[in-house]
């Protein structure tokens, strides 16, 4: 099993929390003081230049107000997509 926080399910969640932030109209600054972290972090994390773990990632739905339960099926889903590409391929 290859993992890694760059992989395509991760720029798929990476994705789906820049989309959430921009729906709401929040600079990265502003998401970054929500989470009480430097906005270059959030930039980061959103570029695929950092990796985000399961609680840097609640934490950053619960900053945007949206549920981490969406952005998990975001990630499922995008698993479960590659995986059965890798089947057929």
């Amino acid at each position: 099993m290859k993992s890694s926080s760059y992989s395509q399910q991760y720029s798929s969640l990476r994705a789906w929390l820049k989309a959430k932030r921009e729906e709401r109209g929040l600079t990265l600054r502003e998401a970054a003081g929500f989470l009480g972290r430097h906005h270059s972090i959030v930039g980061k994390i959103e570029q695929n230049r950092k990796r985000i773990d399961i609680a840097e990632f609640v934490d950053y739905c619960e900053a945007l107000g949206v549920d981490p339960h969406e952005g998990l099926e975001v990630f499922i889903h995008s698993h479960a997509k590659i995986k059965s590409k890798q089947v057929v391929d």
